[in-house]
């Protein structure tokens, strides 16, 4: 049995403004540094064995802030990344909306198989993303070696682990919230990824930061 931390990472200045990041590589701002800081302390005193990151910097720079109390290094993955949008990335909500209107309908109608048009990397489906991430966690948590874990990634992911461990599939409207710098407990057991506590914010709590992001993930 593997005990998973996944967390998703500190807020930026695109989530602060809803602007889309997906693939993009943007770093934490000032508040999400703060929200990353208070996140390690809250984990210094937690036994972990291993701390695993997307391979991008809001990510990394997370999972610094978690592995650097102990004394563990920051072990990047690019199967924890983010959802590629494609065009997508680099927009406001309201941008998309108007410059891509059927993809933009095709993407709140939570059509799976939708692939939105290139940008500066080429788009996933949901499918593809839900696959490619599920397998990450389920090959990270398999490794057999680790009793529990941190892992550093995206709402996106997040959202895929939930409706993975919840049997829930993507044409159910979202019911969850999903915060920024938030832990959410799971565990593997080599078959079932089960949900053990989901968006505990409590270590950001004197920081007053913890809102919901839905869009610039």
């Amino acid at each position: 049995m593997t005990e998973i931390l996944l967390i998703r990472h500190g807020e930026t200045a695109w989530n602060a403004i809803k602007r889309l990041q997906g693939h993009l590589d943007i770093p934490l701002n000032a508040e999400g540094e703060r929200q990353a800081a208070a996140l390690g302390r809250s984990l210094a005193s937690a036994r972990l064995d291993a701390v695993f990151s997307s391979d991008l910097q809001r990510a990394r720079q997370t999972a610094a802030a978690i592995a650097g109390h102990h004394g563990l290094p920051v072990r990047s993955d690019a199967g924890l990344r983010e959802r590629c949008y494609g065009a997508f990335e680099g927009m406001l909500y309201a941008e998309i909306s108007k410059r891509y209107p059927q993809s933009f309908a095709a993407w709140k109608a939570r059509d799976i198989d939708a692939r939105f048009p290139p940008g500066v990397h080429v788009a996933e489906t949901m499918r593809e993303f839900a696959a490619r991430t599920i397998d990450a966690i389920k090959r990270i948590a398999g490794d057999g070696r680790h009793q529990r874990i941190a892992m550093v990634a995206h709402g996106g992911v997040l959202e895929c682990a939930y409706r993975a461990a919840q049997n829930m599939d993507f044409a159910q409207e979202r019911s969850f919230d999903i915060f920024n710098a938030s832990v959410n407990r799971f565990s593997w057991n080599g078959s079932e990824l089960k949900l053990l506590q989901w968006g505990d914010v409590s270590h950001l709590a004197k920081l007053d930061v913890s809102t919901l992001d839905e869009v610039a993930r």
